[in-house]
């Protein structure tokens, strides 16, 4: 994700955007979504648009209804050169969802103001870590549905969030620590979407939890995407506020996605759900089985208190889960079969048990030790990336035993 400054606009070159390629639907759909009032106009032929906050753009836009008239291109034309000069934020907002399609994921938090309506710094950061602790949820969510993700597809979730950009919007109260997410379609709309779902199953669940005193409604409600991960990021997001919510928006240009509202309804949550969330968060920590797996990981470490018997192996993982590191620990034997393998700059592939304990960090009932052959050529790119990685630390030598 890339944050921007508060109050600053997306970094946008209209000048990329073509008004022959504008479809004045969704440009009227963005004006309408960041605050643009509309102010008559010929009927079927355009709208007169007037920014947000007076003075601080154009007076107004004239935007075509469609392409059915010769002066399309060239209103469109003027109106995108108007927004790109304009001061208001949300002529910005506008372009960046004109130029890259995306999905908007809103959030605010109800807290008490400071002087002359401003907020601090420290909210501002609060709210930013919780809407980023929400969105990887989302993401983890879409790789696999998990009472606890732990380390568990890492790697993946963030690389769905890249190309997020995640910033002060215009919907926002700044008195509410308003702050937007656009989710590029392409990339990011199966997080938007598992998040909607997601969102909406937490808040039922909570009702439930605190209409009927059970619980259960969060275990129906993993397979919509809600997590420890979510809960805790819902916590992070309601605590020390008065009340706090999360609205989605689609992208006028590529429309609603399946089995979705069409305008979603916010989700709000209070500090009186506080507790059925905590609850939850500690029951998926709990509830969540260890899973059997087969992992092949190059030795990054190896440590033991003496020159035999057992000792603790780290492995970075290859294949076989999607974790990036796992601890092992390894009987006499199987721990010289790892020191092999590590001095030959070969991989070690191991059977065992995930344990949620930790994070889906530590491999137990460890069998199948064996190094496994690669070529030259593979085997000089796993020595290379072992010893980058590596982390040697107290206890004897890598190779000590061996």
């Amino acid at each position: 994700m890339t944050h921007r400054p508060a109050g600053e606009p997306a970094p946008v070159d209209h000048r990329a955007l073509d008004p022959a390629a504008v479809d004045p639907r969704v440009l009227g759909a963005l004006l309408g979504r960041h605050g643009w009032r509309r102010r008559g106009g010929a009927p079927g032929r355009y709208g007169r648009w007037t920014p947000p906050a007076p003075g601080a753009g154009p007076a107004s836009l004239l935007v075509p209804e469609s392409r059915a008239f010769p002066d399309c291109a060239d209103l469109l034309g003027e109106a995108l050169t108007a927004l790109a000069r304009s001061a208001e934020p949300a002529a910005r907002e506008v372009l960046a969802g004109l130029a890259v399609p995306s999905d908007e994921v809103r959030w605010w938090r109800e807290t008490p103001q400071g002087p002359l309506g401003t907020t601090p710094w420290t909210e501002q950061e609060r709210l930013r870590s919780a809407a980023r602790q929400v969105l990887l949820a989302a993401a983890l969510a879409t790789r696999a549905p998990a009472g606890y993700h732990g380390t568990r597809h890492r790697r993946h979730a963030q690389a769905a969030l890249d190309g997020v950009l995640l910033g002060t919007g215009p919907g926002g109260d700044p008195g509410r620590g308003g702050l937007t997410a656009f989710l590029p379609v392409d990339t990011g709309r199966a997080v938007a979407v598992r998040l909607h779902h997601a969102l909406h199953a937490a808040r039922e669940a909570v009702d439930y939890r605190r209409a009927t005193g059970s619980p259960a409604a969060f275990d129906t409600a993993v397979r919509a995407g809600v997590s420890r991960e979510l809960t805790e990021a819902l916590v992070s997001l309601v605590r020390g506020t008065e009340g706090a919510g999360i609205a989605l928006a689609w992208s006028p240009a590529a429309g609603v996605p399946e089995g979705c509202a069409a305008r979603p309804e916010p989700v709000e949550f209070s500090p009186g759900d506080l507790p059925a969330l905590r609850e939850a968060a500690a029951r998926y920590l709990q509830g969540e089985p260890s899973v059997p797996v087969r992992i092949t990981g190059a030795v990054v470490r190896m440590r033991r208190s003496g020159p035999r018997g057992e000792g603790t192996v780290r492995l970075r993982v290859l294949a076989g889960a999607e974790v990036p590191h796992i601890r092992v620990v390894l009987d006499e034997e199987a721990y010289r079969t790892a020191g092999q393998a590590h001095l030959a700059g070969l991989p070690l592939r191991v059977a065992g048990r995930l344990e949620s304990r930790g994070g889906f960090r530590r491999l137990t009932g460890a069998t199948e030790v064996a190094a496994v052959p690669v070529d030259d050529a593979e085997r000089d790119r796993l020595m290379k990336a072992a010893h980058e990685g590596s982390d040697y630390l107290g206890g004897t030598s890598p190779a000590a035993g061996v």
